[in-house]
């Protein structure tokens, strides 16, 4: 008998059932060693020899393998195809005792095809994957060990932090106080309306030709009484075809964005999702079946048998025009690793409407986006008929251009293939994409009517988990496999907190930030986080892991040194509530304490006053009538519920508008779109404008 050991109980269950009789399948159960929970367990004066134990859970497991390993033949490890599998498969090496010999086998998907051509091409235990998990593991030990007690001493007892967690949250804070600080600028915005067989509005550009952006009502005023009754003629038009090339297939990455972005998902529930995708799940009469390649990578590649298989689905089910002259690539980020193709489905075979009623919901959803965005990749680009007119307001002395553009599909492309997802990454950014005018230079235009609003310019919006992990990549923190992991950690040390999708951080968030700034700015520098995940990289070729630790540790145990005996607090900064004192009349400000925020009178300690956080009124209860407050969840998470509870039992995650849907009679949330608030029904999505 021969033994396949991998990490969990799901790949050893699809796995067993392809190699059939002959071979047992053993699962680990993820990583067996680590350092210990309660010291250091680096010998930072002995080359950072890391001590690893074996975990009391684990020995059981680890004595149960080594029962089986007396009757088999040959023991094959068979862990994910990355740093950590490579490292478990390390450590199962050692506690097994197993031979420095080829028994390492990888595989990019879960199919019998894949496993059985692994099995004839072992190899030996890559010992630079190794020592590159090896160093983040050791890295982020040190870090972790040595920052923690600092923000516990400087701010309250129990806080911790980390490498890669900090430069994260230093995102999110950053972003916080841009929002904080902006000051809004006024503007205004004019659109001319025409008559005609296709009736169309255009938008005020340029005044002789350079741009102009109208800056307030005087000199809107102005404006409008220059072009008051002037001609409108048509003195440009371009008309091109547009080709629109289809998004690439999915990495680690852009997955996450896309799910969270669509489903409403957490990070860490799409990757569980993708996970269970990935080493298999139960199918009625089938069995335990893997339905998706390896879901940690960050490439865009993709093997050229899964290329002719997308080419021959494509050619039958939409037609050869609907396939590219040549099979499409796509470029791989610079600082990709490359190590994996990237994520598909095994099989174009299993498509997701034969799927639907076999999975759960979320199993489906995540599997059709992963099936739909891969065959959109494969296909030709879509074609749109563009039409770019410019026309000027004939004044006294200037010409007052005006400016529409919009476009009309020619072809579908690739747009094909999402039947039931529009949303493809590629949308509509004319003034106009409906019908788009019949106009010729010279044409002289039937005037309507103008309109225009005041508008004022926008701060940026707040990261969601979607745009932080994209922001994430750009700027080279941490690696696909550790996205989720960094987002589930900050929310739960209560750095950051959920409005809606919107990620904030919190006034602790704020404090541990600026503390980690003030005692280890590279910490929390973007720049040197991207640096050390380059150096990360270079291990994997070869570079020696302790060189990078011996290079980073002086420097850094010197700024932990400096920081303890530094008798300076870290001052937090106090945040003004809208809520008076109702016994001194001054504005109460947010503290936190053991229990979460509460509201105290900064005039304390004449006023010792305070009051719950959760009295901020954002609405009216739609079914009572009585002020809707904000409230904290056991979890932390923010909702809002009726003043008049327990009396009245309303509570939403999102603002409710006052009032029932007068179609449904169900809930309706306050939705902010292209700068309009709207009332939307939860269920019957009914809107109407506020």
């Amino acid at each position: 008998m021969k033994l396949v050991i991998v990490e969990s109980p799901s790949k050893a269950k699809t796995i067993g059932k392809y190699l059939g009789q002959g071979y047992r399948v053993l699962a680990s159960g993820g990583h067996i060693c680590d350092l210990p929970e309660k010291r250091l367990g680096v010998d930072v004066d002995n080359s950072f020899e890391p001590e690893y134990v074996v975990s009391e859970d684990k020995k059981r497991v680890i004595a149960s393998m080594k029962s089986t390993i007396k009757n088999c033949d040959a023991v094959y490890l068979a862990t994910d195809p990355d740093r950590e599998g490579e490292a478990i498969s390390w450590h199962l090496q050692n506690e097994l005792s197993l031979p420095d010999d080829e028994i390492r086998i990888e595989f990019n998907e879960i199919s019998k095809k894949a496993v059985q051509a692994a099995l004839t091409k072992p190899r030996r235990i890559n010992k630079n994957l190794v020592d590159a998990q090896q160093a983040r593991r050791v890295l982020d030990r040190i870090v972790g060990y040595k920052i923690s007690p600092v923000i516990s001493k400087k701010i309250k007892k129990g806080l911790s932090a980390g490498r890669v967690q900090s430069a994260a949250l230093r995102m999110v804070v950053d972003r916080e106080r841009e929002i904080r600080d902006f000051k809004p600028e006024e503007y205004w915005t004019l659109h001319a309306f025409f008559n005609g067989k296709k009736p169309f509005k255009a938008i005020f550009f340029d005044v002789d030709g350079k741009k102009f952006k109208i800056p307030n009502k005087a000199a809107l005023d102005k404006l409008l009484a220059q072009i008051d009754g002037k001609d409108y003629v048509v003195d440009e038009v371009k008309r091109s075809v547009q080709k629109v090339m289809p998004m690439p297939p999915f990495t680690t990455s852009t997955l996450q964005q896309d799910a969270t972005t669509k489903f409403s998902m957490t990070a860490p529930q799409v990757m569980q999702i993708a996970q269970q995708l990935y080493e298999g799940v139960e199918i009625e009469g089938e069995g335990h079946v893997a339905l998706v390649t390896y879901i940690r990578t960050d490439s865009v590649r993709v093997a050229d048998d899964a290329v002719w298989a997308a080419k021959r689905y494509i050619t039958d089910k939409f037609g050869a025009e609907f396939y590219p002259k040549y099979p499409n690539k796509f470029a791989v980020k610079e600082q990709a690793q490359d190590a994996h193709e990237a994520i598909r489905p095994i099989s174009l075979d299993r498509d997701p409407d034969s799927l639907k009623t076999k999975l759960s919901r979320n199993l489906y959803l995540v599997y059709k986006l992963i099936y739909d965005r891969f065959v959109a990749s494969q296909m030709a680009p879509a074609q749109y008929d563009t039409l770019k007119v410019h026309l000027n307001a004939v004044g006294d002395k200037h010409l007052f251009g005006f400016k529409v553009q919009g476009r009309t599909m020619k072809f579908p492309g690739f747009t094909a293939a999402y039947a039931d997802f529009r949303s493809h990454g590629n949308e509509d950014d004319g003034e106009e994409s409906a019908l788009l005018p019949d106009l010729n230079e010279g044409d002289k235009l039937d005037f309507k009517e103008l309109k225009y609003e005041q508008k004022f310019t926008k701060p940026p919006q707040r990261y969601t988990e979607s745009t932080l992990i994209k922001a994430m990549e750009e700027n080279g923190i941490g690696r696909p496999s550790t996205y989720a992991s960094i987002l589930s950690v900050i929310a739960k040390r209560a750095y950051t907190e959920k409005e809606g999708k919107a990620l904030k951080a919190t006034e602790l968030g704020e404090t541990v930030c600026d503390a980690i700034v003030k005692y280890f700015p590279d910490i929390m520098d973007l720049k040197f986080t991207a640096k050390m995940e380059k150096e990360l990289d270079e291990i994997e070729e070869g570079r020696k892991w302790q060189d990078l630790i011996g290079a980073f540790y002086p420097g850094f145990i010197a700024e932990v040194k400096r920081a303890f005996y530094d008798g300076s607090a870290v001052k937090r900064e106090e945040i003004v509530s809208d809520v008076k004192c109702d016994k001194c009349g001054a504005m109460m400000v947010v503290k936190e304490g053991r229990f979460g925020k509460f509201l105290a009178c900064p005039n304390y300690p004449s006023c010792k006053n305070i009051l719950s956080a959760d009295n901020e009124v954002v609405g009216t209860c739609p079914l009572c009538g009585k002020p809707v407050t904000k409230k904290h969840s056991k979890a932390g998470k923010i909702f809002y519920g009726c003043s008049g509870y327990p009396t009245c039992k309303f509570a939403s995650w999102d603002i409710p508008a006052p009032h029932l849907c007068p179609k449904c009679k169900n809930t309706m949330i306050v939705k902010k779109s292209k700068g309009k608030t709207l009332y939307v029904c939860t269920s019957c999505k009914y809107e109407e404008e506020k």
